[in-house]
C-alpha cells in the first residue's frame, strides 16, 4: 500500500511511500509563474499524483504563522487549498496532519527547523536530495508526514 505525503506551499514537496516506508517517488512541488507570484501548478501536481496508485494521502494542515506578511500567508493558503483540492478532484482520500503530529512521531518536538531534514537522513541515508539545505528540508517534512500515515 503506498501512501502520499504533502509539505504544502510552493517551496513544498511531495512524497511516495511504500508500506514499509521505502521511498517511491518524490517530486518539488511543481510550480509556476504567475505576474511576480509563484503559484502551485494544479495541473502538473495531478499528473505527478495520477501516476500512482495510492489509496491515500496525508496533507499537513497548515495556517497563519504568527510575524508572517498578509501576501505571504495568501501565497501559502493559496498552495495548500490548490494541493487538497487535486487531491479531492483525483479521489485520493486525504487526511490533515497538525505539524505537533508529525512532528511528535519523529521525535522533533522542541528541536530547530533543520531537525527534520536530520531526522530523514537517519531514515533514509542514501538519499541524496536530502543533503541540501532547503530542498532537502521540504522533501524531509512531506517524507516524515507520510511515514506518519503510513503508521496510521
Amino acid at each position: 500500500m503506498l501512501t502520499i505525503g504533502i509539505d504544502p506551499g510552493a517551496s513544498g514537496a511531495i512524497v511516495v511511500l511504500d508500506e514499509k516506508h521505502n521511498l517511491i517517488e518524490w517530486e518539488l512541488m511543481p510550480t509556476m509563474a504567475v505576474g511576480s507570484a509563484t503559484r502551485v501548478n494544479a495541473a502538473a501536481l495531478a499528473a505527478f499524483l495520477r501516476t500512482f496508485d495510492a489509496p491515500r494521502a496525508f496533507l499537513e494542515n497548515v495556517g497563519a504563522m504568527p510575524g508572517q506578511g498578509v501576501t505571504s500567508m495568501f501565497a501559502f493558503g493559496h498552495a495548500a487549498g490548490v494541493a487538497s483540492g487535486v487531491l479531492a478532484a483525483l479521489e485520493i482520500p486525504t487526511t490533515l496532519v497538525t505539524p505537533q503530529s508529525w512532528k511528535k512521531r519523529a521525535g522533533l518536538i522542541g528541536s530547530e527547523k533543520d531537525a527534520a531534514r536530520t531526522r530523514a537522513i537517519q531514515l533514509w541515508p542514501g538519499w541524496r536530495d536530502l543533503d541540501k539545505k532547503g530542498r532537502g528540508q521540504a522533501l524531509a517534512d512531506a517524507a516524515l508526514i507520510a511515514r506518519f500515515g503510513a503508521q496510521q
